[in-house]
């Protein structure tokens, strides 16, 4: 998956500030300079300086410009940009889902209501008519599990799921568009969702998470089938273009 211009220059900015380059105080490159110096549009440099404000690490100052924020007390929770760029980091994503998902699941099996357990099933049934209507089905997908994390009753973990779907979702791209190719892939699929539901309607904690944990195994496996990855989960070595 290519990284984007701004998360380059993002990383590259917040570098400079971790390292000391760049001080609290120290007052920020105008949009030309950093397009200048860096070989991106002006609207690059916009995009990523306004991440990096969104992360309490820049403040405007209006008629000034953009300065380094004084370091705060608390850093908010934010993952390098990087994480979504190559298949080895797709599945490391789905290594983090399989421990968190695994344990939400528990709590959902334990804990959802009976409404939340019918919001499941309607879940289920709109990445069907997603895929039946020939979509990728990555935003019902992620709904499914998002609605697990509710059915939790804990809203740290709804909030923690919103966080990680700007991560999750080129990952989850990836993994449905394989599965996609394939009719069993899909089959299996639907299999391992309608499991996990079924799981916390019985209140089965052990059994939910099992269920969740296999569905993480079982994309990855796929993956793999699909000549994506190494059965290991290791990346493939990248082709070499052949000569003109």
């Amino acid at each position: 998956m290519p990284e984007r211009l701004s998360d380059r220059l993002a990383a590259a900015l917040i570098a400079q500030i971790d390292s000391g380059a760049l001080r609290p105080g120290d007052r920020l490159p105008t949009e030309a300079q950093l397009s200048a110096r860096h070989g991106v549009s002006r609207s690059v440099v916009r995009e990523a300086v306004q991440r990096i404000k969104s992360r309490g690490l820049l403040i405007s100052r209006q008629g000034s410009g953009v300065f380094v924020a004084a370091a705060p007390a608390h850093r908010p929770l934010a993952f390098d940009p990087k994480v979504l760029e190559s298949m080895e980091a797709v599945v490391q994503v789905m290594e983090l889902r399989r421990v968190l998902e695994g344990e939400i699941a528990v709590l959902a099996a334990e804990r959802s209501t009976r409404a939340q357990q019918a919001g499941l099933r309607r879940a289920l049934k709109a990445i069907d008519t997603a895929m039946a209507a020939g979509h990728e089905g990555v935003d019902e997908d992620m709904a499914f599990h998002r609605a697990i994390g509710e059915a939790t009753g804990n809203p740290q973990f709804s909030r923690l799921l919103a966080f990680l779907e700007q991560y999750l979702r080129d990952a989850m791209r990836v993994t449905r568009g394989n599965e996609a190719r394939r009719e069993d892939f899909m089959r299996q699929v639907r299999e391992e969702h309608r499991a996990i539901v079924a799981a916390i309607e019985a209140r089965d904690p052990a059994l939910a998470r099992a269920a969740a944990v296999a569905h993480l195994l079982n994309g990855q496996e796929r993956l793999a089938e699909g000549g994506l990855i190494r059965p290991d989960g290791s990346a493939l070595p990248r082709r070499r273009r052949a000569a003109r």
